[in-house]
């Protein structure tokens, strides 16, 4: 009982705080920003809480960057240690040649974390972050304690979907990321948003207005190919939340269902009033089911 109370007192501070975050839109709580080189590339991240608490690893979406989790970050900073970073030929980090796969964004989250000496984490990843998330569970599940996947599917891309990703290619290629960003918005965000969000639907034009046109192309192209990881859902034994938006039209609520089946114990909650960028359109309901997960299954460990 009196866990309870101390939950739904947080909790209420919790949109307290959300919704101050949403009204200082330019406001984050300075932290550490760092680069360093991860498997011969420069790679960009930011750091929020003490070093001495649970890290818990954010993984944007494609073509985004660490920007989107700012707001979540500064909710779990309190008690956790709030790592962000760009993939590779996203915000910062390195572009390089462009001939990327999912499999090699792995291989850098990995390698970020054995450069950061985490051997345990948290990861919280949301569409192409959550595949980077599952890969990595699938590759190396003792590194991590607990996983938040987010509008995201374990399913590889169907045969349509590898021919629309080439469409976009060849869109970025021949009009350019703002041209993409214009085609590939009015799929990211519930109808509502777009008057409603209007600051966040802005943000993420001007994330993917800003990445270049070899990234999208390459990235395309990884995730095209990426592995299904479908059959290890249910090895997974670690604690797990799902969320998605209830008009996510990219990876919608029965994807998001079909992985709750699969992983025993796992926790789904539908986002209302949000699309694909659950966390951005609906930042409210989202940080009080991330942080009520996060102090549940984690909150008294160190």
């Amino acid at each position: 009982m009196k866990y309870t109370k101390v939950l739904r007192l947080r909790q209420h501070l919790l949109r307290i705080r959300t919704i101050l975050n949403i009204v200082r839109v330019s406001y984050v709580r300075s932290g550490d920003e760092m680069q360093t080189t991860i498997n011969n590339a420069p790679m960009f991240w930011k750091e929020l809480g003490s070093p001495e608490t649970l890290p818990v690893v954010f993984v944007h979406g494609f073509p985004f960057s660490h920007w989107m989790w700012l707001n979540q970050m500064e909710a779990v900073s309190d008690e956790f240690r709030a790592i962000a970073y760009d993939v590779r030929g996203h915000g910062e980090s390195f572009i390089g040649d462009g001939q990327y796969t999912l499999e090699g964004h792995v291989d850098d989250l990995l390698a970020l974390l054995d450069h950061l000496k985490l051997r345990e984490v948290i990861i919280v990843g949301l569409s192409m972050g959550g595949y980077i998330a599952l890969r990595a569970l699938e590759r190396e599940p003792a590194r991590f304690l607990g996983a938040v996947l987010c509008d995201t599917r374990s399913e590889a891309d169907s045969n349509e979907g590898k021919l629309k990703r080439h469409s976009h290619i060849t869109l970025v290629k021949r009009d350019g990321s703002a041209a993409f960003a214009g085609q590939f918005i009015p799929a990211l965000f519930a109808s509502e948003s777009f008057s409603t969000r209007t600051g966040a639907v802005q943000m993420v034009r001007e994330m993917i207005s800003r990445t270049p046109p070899l990234s999208i192309a390459g990235t395309l192209l990884a995730l095209a190919g990426r592995t299904d990881t479908t059959a290890s859902l249910s090895s997974i034994r670690i604690p797990v939340l799902i969320l998605v938006g209830e008009s996510d039209k990219v990876t919608p609520r029965s994807a998001a269902e079909t992985m709750h089946k699969q992983i025993a114990g796992s926790e789904l909650h539908i986002i209302p009033n949000a699309g694909h960028m659950s966390n951005l359109e609906n930042p409210l309901f989202f940080n009080e089911k991330l942080l009520a997960f996060l102090s549940r299954a984690f909150g008294r460990r160190k």
